[in-house]
């Protein structure tokens, strides 16, 4: 359900910040919306040099930038609470002040997104929906959430 991209300049990160990065950015957002863990995506990118500019110029700072697609619905108390975590959190396994750490939310409609071959429930509505899937399709989920629980 939320995928989130973790974009950095190619080789800035290590395989344990980043590790790190996947599961603070995956236990904030089950915290914050109540979503179960297993639907968090964490995605990293590194971007070579030269090809990411700010203002005109190439990027010549130390930074994160994280882009979420989550489902809509989330009261703005919500979005605000998510986005500052994922600042704060993110910043903290990168090893980076929060000023390097830049996040982007953008709010898809559940009824626009397919996963685990099932159109999404609803925010707030995961349990029921986990609940009326084939025995088998969540038998596979489970397998995905016995990796990371909150």
């Amino acid at each position: 359900m939320p995928t989130y991209t973790c974009t950095a300049a190619k080789g800035f990160l290590n395989q344990d910040q980043k590790a790190a990065i996947a599961r603070v950015v995956t236990l904030a957002h089950a915290e914050v919306t109540g979503a179960p863990t297993h639907f968090a995506q964490v995605i990293f990118q590194g971007v070579p040099e030269g090809d990411h500019f700010i203002g005109g110029i190439p990027l010549a700072h130390d930074h994160v930038f994280v882009y979420g697609r989550i489902r809509d619905g989330r009261s703005a108390v919500d979005r605000k609470t998510l986005i500052r975590r994922l600042t704060d959190d993110v910043a903290d396994a990168a090893g980076l002040p929060s000023f390097s750490v830049w996040v982007y939310l953008l709010e898809l409609p559940a009824a626009a997104m397919v996963e685990f071959g099932h159109v999404l429930p609803e925010a707030g509505e995961e349990a029921a929906w986990t609940e009326a899937l084939p025995q088998d399709d969540r038998k596979r989920m489970d397998v995905i959430q016995g990796g990371l629980v909150k």
